[in-house]
């Protein structure tokens, strides 16, 4: 049984008073007052509802969004990015470190540094975190980025000690970046695998800037600003993140005053729509996204089986010819979009045009499908083979426009070369819980990276990911071995090439097409200062945007 008293004890405690905080807040927004530069309420129009707000359950962009304000690391790094060494990382729970002889990482907390139903953060909090995160009964997808990290202990209640199985340029990178500390004190007691699913990711006590306020299903997630926030109080007092069912509804609610921010405007129709609305200014940033068409290598559902059809590697190669990217994406994305040249996006230094790709040649696709078996032999327009048609879903999400439109020119282009496509346009949950249970032929997904290509490589693509990220169940040993010899080179040269040859290797193995590269553009209405837009997650600097008393708006005197 879930031992859950200190949870009823302390849960309700924290919200009631976030709660509180809230009324007093909307009272003084209601007389048009402001403490100083604490002022308005934000809203982020997103794409879609997250499942939980616990940090190791999930890695929805939304969700992440959210975490940033609630949760934080033990450092972040810089607006450079940068992952080699601890140049430009910013403290945040750790006040400092030092390194104890080569493997041995040394972490002192910041003393001010409090959950926000009271105790302390402690040096537990970094290893019971540590260890939850490498619980397969968590089944975390950062888990993999973990895997070099031999162990975290507490030294003192303020000390966290991490030790590393190897050395390698990114230690302190994966020391910090892929956790998000976690409540010791109200964690302990949840079966880890219920983490899910535990009401606790639906109302969260963390430990960052904003407190959360309430969760309204299928409408939004509320957040306060923390006046006690030992690094500085936020200068927005609000922050909410309004649920749309797909862009176009939060391009128009930008659009029409009813929200301020979209972080990624996508299309070309979108960016003409904003840039005629004179409150709007338009912000370009890195891209981090990429999107592709994920082959299922399993049977359906089946992790035992292959799948009659992706299993065979020159299918998959004739599958990935019979496609025009770089015409799709000229078609959908304009000066918005790159066709990627592997899985990343234009965020990653290991962008490299020259990396070898499958060529868009139809004749030679429908020679391998032909070689393969995969013939007309009935008239019916539909390659077959033994009885079997050359057939397969595509499951998209229904808040994506973008990729709901690419299914449709997917299923185009693979008709033309006697393959039969539907579409399967379903909710963001359940297209990750298909996807997560291998339920599934194809899916279009889309990935965010992070600043270094280590992370969401081996997370999606290497058999790490297994259980995790990599849905598709894509496993080439060599392809792994590369991707460790790149982590773990000493150059910059030397790790850029071995990256060029895990590319050129995936590539040819063609677990999935990489359909495109987005270029960021967020859509901010100009009342907003101080804007800070990281690439790799636009909502890490949330806390220090501003909005000045004298560009209040009605919806910012909210009665509550």
């Amino acid at each position: 049984m879930l031992s859950a008293m200190p949870r009823r004890l302390r849960l309700p405690l924290s919200i009631s008073l976030a709660a509180l905080v809230v009324v007093a807040l909307g009272a003084c927004e209601r007389r048009g007052g402001c403490t100083g530069s604490y002022c308005g309420t934000l809203i982020d129009a997103a794409i879609g509802e997250p499942g939980t707000l616990l940090p190791p359950s999930t890695e929805e962009v939304v969700a992440r969004d959210i975490e940033e304000q609630l949760f934080l690391k033990l450092a972040d790094v810089g607006m450079s990015t940068n992952t080699v060494g601890d140049e430009d990382f910013q403290p945040l729970l750790a006040q400092r470190w030092e390194w104890d002889g080569p493997l041995t990482l040394v972490f002192h907390i910041d003393p001010r540094a409090r959950w926000q139903d009271g105790p302390r953060v402690t040096a537990t909090d970094v290893s019971f975190t540590f260890d939850a995160y490498n619980d397969s009964a968590v089944a975390s997808p950062y888990r993999p980025q973990l895997k070099r990290i031999a162990s975290v202990t507490p030294r003192d209640s303020l000390t966290a000690v991490f030790r590393f199985r190897e050395r390698y340029p990114e230690m302190f990178y994966d020391a910090v970046y892929h956790m998000r500390i976690l409540p010791a004190h109200l964690l302990r007691p949840v079966p880890r695998d219920q983490w899910k699913t535990a009401p606790f990711g639906r109302a969260p006590v963390g430990d960052g800037p904003y407190r959360f306020v309430r969760w309204q299903a299928a409408q939004s997630v509320e957040l306060v600003a923390d006046s006690t926030f030992f690094l500085g109080r936020p200068a927005i007092r609000r922050l909410i993140w309004r649920f749309t069912p797909d862009l176009g509804v939060a391009v128009s609610q930008v659009i029409a005053d009813q929200a301020d921010v979209r972080e990624q405007i996508v299309t070309p129709e979108n960016r003409e729509r904003l840039r005629a609305a004179q409150q709007i200014a338009l912000s370009p940033y890195r891209g981090n996204v990429y999107a592709f068409l994920s082959f299922n290598l399993r049977a359906d559902g089946d992790t035992a089986m292959p799948n009659p059809i992706f299993a065979d590697r020159e299918v998959r190669r004739a599958l990935g010819m019979a496609i025009d990217r770089a015409s799709l994406v000229r078609s959908t994305l304009g000066e918005l979009g790159k066709v990627p040249p592997g899985p990343m996006s234009s965020l990653l230094w290991i962008w490299d045009p020259e990396i070898r790709q499958l060529p868009f040649d139809t004749a030679q696709a429908a020679r391998i499908l032909n070689a393969r078996g995969w013939r007309d032999h009935d008239g019916d327009g539909i390659r077959d083979r033994a009885g079997q048609p050359l057939a397969f879903h595509i499951l998209v999400p229904t808040t994506s426009v973008l990729r709901k439109q690419y299914a449709r020119l997917l299923q185009e282009e693979y008709r033309a070369i006697g393959v039969r496509v539907d579409i399967d346009e379903v909710e963001n949950s359940v297209v990750g819980q298909r996807v997560g249970t291998g339920h599934y032929d194809t899916a279009i997904l889309s990935r965010a990276n992070d600043p270094s290509p280590s992370s969401g490589i081996s997370q999606t693509w290497t058999r790490a990911g297994f259980g995790g990220s990599n849905f598709g169940r894509y496993g080439n040993p060599e392809f792994d071995r590369l991707v460790d010899r790149a982590i773990a080179a000493a150059s910059r040269d030397e790790a850029r090439r071995l990256w060029r040859n895990a590319m050129d290797l995936i590539n040819a193995d063609a677990p999935a097409v990489f359909l495109y590269s987005l270029e960021n553009m967020a859509a901010i209405h100009n009342r907003v200062d101080n804007v800070q837009l990281r690439p790799d997650s636009w909502a890490a600097l949330l806390r220090t945007w501003r909005i000045p008393s004298s560009r209040l708006i009605d919806r910012d005197r909210v009665e509550r």
